[in-house]
């Protein structure tokens, strides 16, 4: 009966033992989430981004504490230094922060199309106005039209709740061909929507500065911007994400 008992008692044992390790083996693993979001700049490299149509010639753009910075340039000087992605993108959600000198002019822009028969990048690319609306006269001249968010020229934000000059402020801007809408949101609030194709944004360009502009907003691939606008401005944490 004694050596019964320690049987069973072994056979007990082992089998607690299989079941527990079954039970381990089974057992879900925890895997880190892997983001989706892409650096054009983390503040440690300008690698992503080179100057309109001319890739290996002086660039002003300086990496400073962190942020990606423009310093000026003297007012009226033909030599422009805009800088634009080495990759080509067509539907994202890009996110960046932005800062402007006082009475500064900046923007951002998408389906730029690199070409010496484009003197700018505006030429094809359409804008995200980064504006002081406070002592910016462009925002006064074509009121909320030239403002801070707006789509240039386009389409009006629907809010001014952009911060004062010298303030940092966070933009995300969607550009999704596939449902035509774009849309920005400044500083947590969504204030301009647009179409991407068909006749609502043919519409828009008409009654436009751009409607006799040559390849300006027909491409649903290209790449992104930042303008040099003379004045000083400053950039960080630069992300996007595919659609």
């Amino acid at each position: 009966m004694k050596k019964t008992l320690i049987l069973v008692m072994a056979v007990m044992a082992f089998t607690a033992c299989k079941d527990k390790q079954k039970q381990q083996e089974v057992e879900p693993v925890e895997v880190a989430e892997v983001s989706d979001w892409e650096y054009l700049f983390d503040g440690t490299s300008m690698e992503a981004w080179h100057i309109y149509n001319n890739p290996n010639g002086h660039n002003p753009w300086v990496i400073d504490n962190g942020t990606l910075f423009f310093p000026g340039r003297e007012a009226g000087t033909s030599t422009e230094y805009n800088l634009v992605t080495n990759k080509e993108y067509s539907d994202f959600k890009l996110s960046l922060e932005w800062k402007i000198s006082e009475a500064g002019n900046s923007g951002v822009m998408w389906g730029v199309i690199e070409d010496e028969k484009f003197a700018h990048p505006y030429n094809t690319g359409a804008e995200i106005q980064i504006l002081d609306n406070e002592r910016h006269p462009d925002a006064k001249a074509n009121p909320k039209f030239h403002q801070a968010g707006a789509l240039y020229d386009l389409v009006q934000p629907t809010q001014d709740v952009c911060k004062q000059a010298g303030e940092w402020n966070l933009c995300e801007i969607e550009i999704n061909h596939k449902t035509n809408k774009g849309s920005v949101v400044l500083n947590g609030i969504e204030i301009v929507t647009f179409p991407l194709h068909g006749d609502a944004w043919e519409a828009l360009i008409a009654n436009s500065k751009f409607k006799d502009w040559e390849g300006f907003g027909v491409n649903k691939k290209g790449k992104i911007c930042l303008q040099d606008h003379e004045d000083r401005v400053w950039f960080k944490n630069i992300k996007i994400k595919n659609l």
